[in-house]
């Protein structure tokens, strides 16, 4: 058989790699949270139940609570990111010596595997040896607090992980938008006696809005997919402070063997994210494109 269209073979796998590990899982979770399907009770078979799981959803309280957790997650997290990556990108996009070095020793906390990273912000925050208790008590070791059993302090030290991870990937988002800014734009501004601040407010922070949208999208997906930090350091406790939406979906699907229940919660985190990112395509995004169609 001849193909018409040679382009087609070479777009393939990838066509089918996407297929296999991103289409069918979603839509396999999609059928599942229609069904009652519990592994601890077999004998009670595969059932229909159509939109049960949502409505038992709706109305959890263990899983408002944690849906309100992951907005304060998510919020928190993708704000403080995107801020930190755009300062560690202004001063990356300066000319000094050392420049590529600093570069690769920025990165290296995103090139952590979670996990690791995880079990090191453990470490810091243990309440008999960890770095945090040092730095602030010293020696006073009667007076070390226990940040990861505390209900105010443990979604703190999450979000302290998180931001400490993924800030670089924000800044070379940032950086990468930054370099598209002609020299000339700033050489006029120069020329017109424009302070570093009026440079920043009125050069720079206009042409890097789209790479700002972009790491804000970014992140914002990402916050809601969280579960490493989460499993490794507190196992969503104390008292449920920390048990975001992810993770809450694990419990019941795999602690719980509630399988149609914890799918109707994966389904609604993926809701949840493809809402968000429509709205900041259609609220913030809409807004450049108009704006650079204009000029």
């Amino acid at each position: 058989m001849r193909v018409r269209n040679p382009a087609l073979w070479y777009i393939f796998p990838s066509l089918l790699f996407v297929a296999v590990f991103s289409l069918y899982p979603i839509f396999a979770s999609a059928r599942l949270s229609f069904y009652r399907l519990i592994l601890t009770l077999p004998w009670l078979g595969e059932k229909f139940v159509g939109l049960e799981n949502y409505q038992d959803l709706a109305t959890d309280p263990v899983a408002l609570h944690s849906l309100t957790i992951t907005l304060i997650f998510v919020a928190a997290t993708s704000i403080m990111e995107v801020i930190i990556g755009l300062g560690m990108a202004l001063v990356l996009n300066e000319s000094f010596r050392g420049r590529g070095l600093l570069r690769a020793v920025v990165l290296v906390p995103w090139a952590i595997p979670t996990v690791v990273s995880s079990q090191m912000w453990r470490f810091i925050f243990n309440d008999r040896y960890g770095m945090f208790n040092f730095l602030i008590f010293g020696e006073k070791t009667e007076l070390y607090l226990a940040p990861l059993a505390d209900t105010l302090l443990a979604p703190l030290a999450i979000i302290v992980g998180d931001v400490w991870k993924t800030s670089a990937f924000a800044a070379l988002i940032v950086l990468a938008g930054l370099q598209t800014i002609p020299d000339e734009l700033y050489e006029a501004a120069d020329i017109d006696g424009a302070t570093a601040w009026q440079k920043f407010r009125r050069v720079t922070l206009p042409l890097i809005r789209p790479a700002l949208l972009l790491a804000l999208l970014f992140r914002t997906i990402d916050g809601f997919k969280v579960f490493d930090l989460v499993f490794v350091m507190t196992q969503g406790g104390p008292a449920d402070a920390t048990n975001v939406l992810q993770f809450y979906g694990y419990k019941k699907t795999f602690a719980e063997g509630m399988i149609g229940y914890g799918s109707a919660i994966s389904v609604g985190v993926f809701l949840f994210s493809l809402a968000l990112a429509l709205a900041y395509i259609r609220l913030l995004g809409a807004r450049i494109l108009e704006k650079n169609g204009t000029k």
